[in-house]
């Protein structure tokens, strides 16, 4: 499900980009001073377009770097010996030791 959404992500970046890519050409063509062109309308949203998408790709990095890192810890814990985790097992039970009150008896 993530790279089908990374993809998707990608591809509307690349169509937003062209377009404004095409925007600009066409006030610049037309000799629209550069300032005029920071402050049209399509211009600024198309940018905040790329800059929000931008942002959903990173945050789709950070999300498939932790997966890797859980799945190198996950295939360390198969392989390491069962010795190593039967003596982790066994601390955790001996320090947790759970007393049991009984109940009194309605008279």
């Amino acid at each position: 499900m993530g790279s089908n959404q990374k993809q998707s992500q990608i591809e509307q970046k690349e169509s937003f980009e062209r377009k404004l890519k095409n925007r600009l050409a066409l006030l610049s063509e037309e000799g629209i001073d550069s300032r005029k062109i920071d402050k049209d309308s399509l211009v600024k949203k198309l940018r905040a377009n790329v800059k929000a998408i931008n942002t959903r790709l990173k945050a789709i990095d950070a999300i498939e770097k932790k997966n890797e890192e859980l799945a190198k810890m996950k295939i360390e814990k198969a392989n390491a010996p069962r010795k190593e985790l039967e003596g982790i097992k066994v601390k955790k039970a001996k320090e947790t030791p759970v007393e049991v009150k009984e109940k009194k008896k309605k008279k």
